[in-house]
């Protein structure tokens, strides 16, 4: 509780972390309906997020909160730490003040009943028993919009909570650009890739020993188990309550260890975002991720650009085949295509780099329909399964495979996908900017060398909390304004070598 002893920025704190505890305390529940909460109790649990949404959104809102941003605004130096936490406190508490209680509380009580049937509706194939649920979601949250800004697009505010800042028109530009581009490349990587053999990563796979791969890996790349954890979910995903705890989740096939250990390395790379974020600022405005966008592009970097490469599976092999006996023999030539080949699919979080960000443009059409009036809810899968046939010309036989495979229309989360895509496009302009910096990368992870770029990503990126906005945060890490050239020569690059094989 803040007093009147306190300076502005004590205030600030003190109030700021108030809200923060009840924040983390959330998303632990949050963890824990996912991950370990028994099916009975999903509706206390709901309540339960309920009262803790109202609770954050009255101190969030609160006339004392708002009386101290401004003594902090009055009081900071100009370029200071200070101003900072008051010009990001401020926008969130302009945001928030905006939204009745009772709407964030009918929102996290809607959402948290959303995920549990959201389960059950994939698991029975059933899009239907959703509905309901989710009708009831996209009318809250186009209510929330028109709260937050009646003259602007419900779908434009909602992508502001993911990625602040960002324009709807730019987005738009940046997606029809990137599918003029990628189409084509799609089309003569899965031309090359079909007479190529691809079979390098089937077989029979222990569950238990992909996890065991999985984690010594995320691990090698600097995640820390003191600081974190590893459990199973549906659907695969990264909590940071604190830094020094930090929670990553994954699921597996036993007959293809791709989306363990490709899944476990991607949330591996948003786990050392949280942990790397500064102690020194947490519970205030600065403490967090700048934007999801930033935070994607670190779980695509190490999903993708480290993962993938020749100089990770040089070190990873051998204890790849010791914990995979089956597997002894294989060697990377006979791999590298697998974990490269471009093959059109169903699933964004299985997809290939280079259909990858084709997934996230149907979801971003269907999104703008949706909240534009251009789609009713119920008329979905059949939208979903065209969607997908013209822009990668494959048809979901199911709708567990279609419509119900993310999670994030449960959560609520409609603006969130466009972040997947500048993530990717941000990985690769990191990449790049970090081997200019370090020299050939792919050599030191092929002798397990992975801090030294891990270093510089957490003085670039981690260390910086929210102090910078994406793009300057981007440019001042890269010496370039936000690009896709780099993703795209990647992509490039990548199909060139299929060709030579």
């Amino acid at each position: 509780m803040a007093d009147a002893t306190m300076n502005p920025e004590q205030k600030l704190r003190c109030l700021w972390k108030e809200m923060a505890d009840v924040s983390q305390a959330s998303a632990a529940l949050g963890w824990d309906q996912e991950t370990l909460m028994p099916a009975n109790g999903q509706e206390g649990r709901g309540q339960v997020l309920a009262t803790l949404a109202g609770l954050r959104h009255r101190l969030l809102s609160s006339p004392e909160l708002s009386d101290v941003l401004d003594e902090c605004t009055e009081a900071a130096e100009q370029g200071s730490d200070l101003e900072a936490m008051a010009r990001l406190g401020r926008q969130r508490v302009d945001r928030a003040r905006k939204v009745p209680e009772e709407l964030a509380k009918a929102l996290a009580a809607a959402t948290s009943q959303g995920l549990a049937v959201w389960q059950e509706a994939r698991k029975r194939d059933d899009f239907s028993h959703f509905l309901p649920s989710l009708t009831e979601i996209i009318e809250l949250r186009k209510e929330e919009a028109a709260a937050i800004d009646s003259s602007a697009s419900a779908y434009e505010v909602l992508m502001d909570e993911y990625e602040p800042g960002a324009q709807l028109t730019e987005i738009e530009a940046l997606f029809k650009d990137l599918k003029e581009a990628l189409v084509p490349l799609a089309q003569e990587g899965a031309e090359i890739s079909s007479r190529l053999d691809l079979t390098g990563t089937q077989g029979e796979f222990a569950l238990d020993a992909q996890k065991a791969f999985g984690a010594h890996c995320a691990e090698a790349i600097g995640f820390d188990f003191d600081s974190g954890r590893l459990d199973a979910s549906a659907h695969p995903f990264c909590s940071g309550f604190n830094p020094g705890d930090v929670r990553i989740t994954w699921r597996g096939q036993k007959d293809d260890f791709r989306p363990a250990v490709f899944g476990i390395l991607h949330e591996a790379g948003h786990g050392l975002y949280e942990q790397g974020l500064p102690k020194e600022w947490q519970g205030t405005p600065l403490g967090s991720s700048v934007s999801l966008g930033i935070h994607e592009s670190q779980s695509r970097l190490y999903e993708n650009l480290v993962a993938r490469s020749r100089g990770f599976w040089s070190w990873a092999l051998p204890t790849f085949q010791e914990l995979f006996p089956a597997e002894q023999g294989k060697t990377l030539d006979q791999l590298w295509p697998a974990l490269h080949g471009v093959t059109p699919s169903l699933v964004r979080v299985e997809a290939d780099e280079t259909t990858y960000n084709l997934h996230i443009l149907v979801r971003f059409e269907l999104e703008r329909r949706l909240f534009s009036g251009g789609i009713a809810v119920e008329d979905l899968p059949a939208a979903w399964n065209q969607e997908y046939e013209d822009t990668l010309g494959v048809t979901p036989p199911s709708d567990a495979d279609g419509v119900l495979q993310d999670i994030h229309w449960a959560m609520g989360a409609f603006g969130y996908f466009p972040t997947y895509t500048l993530g990717n496009l941000a990985a690769s302009q990191l990449f790049d900017a970090a081997e200019t910096d370090l020299g050939d990368l792919e050599e030191q992870f092929s002798q397990g060398a992975f801090s030294p770029m891990r270093n510089w990503l957490g003085d670039k990126i981690h260390s910086q909390g929210s102090r910078w906005t994406a793009a300057d945060l981007l440019e001042r890490a890269t010496g370039e304004a936000p690009q896709s050239q780099a993703f795209l020569q990647h992509i490039r690059n990548k199909i060139d070598a299929l060709k030579a094989l």
